[in-house]
């Protein structure tokens, strides 16, 4: 396996970054609260017990920054015991725990097209170019400057229903409301390193590179880290009541490396303009590369928040919300006009400049280690080894 450094997993300007995130120590066997400094990786868990805790500080960086003593470990040990699955070494877990995972679907053009044209196929890969072909020349490319809910939104509506082409999909890509759903049980996500699982019942598969925004109880959105919403196209595409199925399954949701906190250096405007590259590597000498341009997201980010979080919605210990790709890889793997999906042992590399590098391998949902520890065995685990913390916030 190739080495990769604390530099390449880092984020470019990660001396002025505030990254936090999670770390499994196998000498008290549970999960940690950890900060990043240089190669320095401190455990802030004596003062401060969870994730979705020091999110809900309103300074959680002066608690880090009081409580960094001495580390506890070194990241490129990390690093390597995380990309080698080592889990009889500590090793970095999903930087979230109990906030629950929340993703936005169809806010960029170019997945909508994709969503339809699953629709249109069945969920048949077979079909999926010929389909593609007839849905581009009825939608053409000049939808990506319809602003959903807008009047101008509501005659495309009109138009395309008018030739048949109205779809589930196009409602929420171009409609009022967007599409918000559930992606993951609390504490299930997995972290850098990790492998992901696509289930054997799937041959039609994709990585979905998205930007994603960690948000606490109060809807205040602290930070974001990147995350792969791996998605099932065969099965989503049979119908869109399959969304569960498609998209929550064992490893299906990874988050990492860290969450960057928001500073005076670093906030929401940081990130409307990021880029988001994604590189696949197979075994088989496959190589796939795509791009999330944040710039081309059809709702802003608050109205994707408020869509998930308010009067009508709350959640006490936070969320993380994926924003949405516009990546739905068409390319193809085998052979012509069967486009892409994953392979077992497919290397997927997810990277933003400001938040660093989240690297994964896929496997066999089936076959993975079975998610096993969950809220209460963490609260079990905190019970034992964590003393109350004093502090206010």
């Amino acid at each position: 396996m190739t080495t990769v450094t604390a530099e390449q997993v880092l984020p470019a300007d990660a001396d002025k970054a505030l990254l936090v995130g999670r770390v499994w120590d196998p000498e008290t066997g549970g999960p940690r609260v950890v900060s990043i400094s240089g190669q320095d990786v401190f455990d802030h868990t004596p003062h401060v017990h969870t994730v979705a805790e020091l999110l809900d500080l309103d300074d959680p960086a002066g608690l880090i920054t009081a409580t960094r003593e001495s580390p506890s470990w070194d990241l490129a040990a990390l690093i390597d015991a995380s990309l080698a699955q080592d889990t009889e070494c500590p090793h970095l877990l999903a930087p979230v725990d109990l906030q629950v995972v929340k993703a936005c679907g169809v806010t960029f053009v170019d997945s909508m097209i994709e969503r339809v044209i699953e629709e249109r196929c069945g969920g048949d890969f077979h079909q999926a170019a010929a389909v593609r072909e007839s849905v581009l020349a009825v939608l053409g490319s000049d939808l990506a400057s319809v602003r959903p809910g807008s009047e101008e939104a509501q005659q495309v509506k009109e138009v395309l229903t008018g030739k048949g082409m109205w779809s589930q999909y196009l409602e929420v890509g171009l409609g009022a409301d967007p599409e918000v759903f559930t992606k993951a049980p609390v504490l299930s996500s997995v972290g850098f390193g990790a492998r992901i699982g696509i289930p054997s019942f799937s041959s039609w598969n994709n990585p979905e590179p998205e930007l994603v925004l960690i948000v606490d109880s109060r809807g205040r959105v602290r930070g974001a880290t990147v995350g792969n919403d791996v998605n099932l196209r065969d099965v989503e595409g049979r119908s869109a009541l399959l969304l569960g199925m498609a998209k929550d399954n064992n490893a299906s949701c990874a988050i990492g490396p860290f969450i960057r906190l928001f500073d005076e250096r670093f906030s929401l405007e940081s990130l409307r303009s990021e880029d988001i590259t994604m590189t696949v590597e197979g075994t088989d000498g496959y190589r796939l590369d795509g791009q999330n341009s944040l710039s081309r997201i059809s709702r802003p980010f608050e109205e994707l928040v408020g869509a998930a979080y308010g009067r009508h919605h709350q959640y006490p210990d936070g969320f993380a919300l994926f924003t949405g790709t516009l990546f739905a890889p068409s390319q193809d793997r085998d052979a012509p006009g069967l486009g892409f999906t994953h392979k077992d042992g497919d290397r997927v590399t997810i990277h933003s400049a400001q938040l660093g590098s989240l690297i994964n391998t896929t496997g066999t949902a089936e076959d993975l280690p079975a998610w096993s520890f969950g809220i209460r065995d963490l609260m079990e685990y905190l019970s034992r080894f964590v003393q109350v913390p004093v502090h206010g916030g």
